[in-house]
């Protein structure tokens, strides 16, 4: 059984003294699963205190985006190269580097070879909006988004990774995600399975069986197990609740729970 991985991304919240306090926090609260990864993704001015303050049993550190150059004249950018000492993940494409930011597909192509040239693991977001579901485009965008993304990779590269399915109408902005769309089991299932079916098929059954992948989309405590029950799905991208340390230290209560009852801690 693959590892569940929990991902907090804090996005641009907190200075540096309030992660360190929410850090100090949610090391009370979460105690070493060994079947269970949590990794803390907050803003890029924090990572290098914060690598020296975690416990390495219980967290581990990634960078919400990178540049996808080793070095160069790019005034304000910081490269995969310079955190690979300090993070084992880092995000890629999420929809609002996407959206916010225009980041296209091929950047972010660019980006998932970088962090692997670097031997950090990518998180791939992959999703569709709104109107792409309604349109019936669900797949057609999943399929230009893995296609790109991993168009660099070899097969044994693409079963290390992690994909994030986020979709879009369902991540919240960091303070209402109590009140967000969720997507419903089905929807996601029906997703996961296509992410995985698109991997085995252009990368072949290791690949695809090996691969994590993730729900991203307004995750909280009272999901956890509705979505873990479903095939395919190896953990959360976190966003909002993340920066409460009771709600996301109860997403991986949840998670060992879940674990419990299917009879797979080791």
């Amino acid at each position: 059984m693959r590892k569940i991985l929990i991902v907090g991304n804090w996005k641009m919240h907190l200075n540096a003294s309030q992660a360190s306090l929410l850090v100090h926090r949610l090391h009370e609260r979460i105690m070493i699963h060994r079947d269970i990864e949590v990794v803390l993704a907050p803003p890029m001015l924090t990572l290098q205190p914060l690598s020296v303050q975690i416990d390495r049993r219980k967290f581990r550190l990634a960078a919400q985006n990178a540049y996808f150059a080793d070095e160069g004249p790019f005034t304000g950018e910081v490269s995969f190269t310079m955190l690979r000492e300090l993070v084992h993940y880092v995000i890629v494409g999420h929809s609002e580097r996407r959206r916010v930011f225009g980041e296209d597909l091929d950047m972010i192509r660019d980006k998932v070879a970088a962090a692997v040239r670097n031997e950090i693991t990518p998180i791939l977001c992959v999703g569709e909006t709104k109107h792409e579901r309604q349109s019936g485009e669900t797949k057609q965008v999943l399929h230009d988004q893995l296609m790109t993304a991993l168009h660099n990779l070899t097969a044994r590269e693409v079963r290390e990774i992690v994909v994030a399915y986020e979709p879009v109408w369902a991540v919240s902005n960091g303070t209402d995600w109590r009140n967000h769309e969720i997507a419903k089991p089905d929807q996601v299932a029906e997703t996961v399975n296509y992410i995985r079916s698109y991997v085995r098929d252009v990368f072949g059954p290791k690949a695809a069986s090996g691969l994590r992948v993730l729900y991203g989309g307004s995750t909280s405590p009272d999901f956890v197990h509705s979505f873990l029950d479903i095939d395919g799905v190896d953990g959360f991208l976190v966003g909002g609740a993340s920066l409460n340390y009771h709600s996301f230290a109860s997403i991986v209560t949840q998670s060992y729970d879940w674990q419990r009852q299917k009879g797979a801690v080791t």
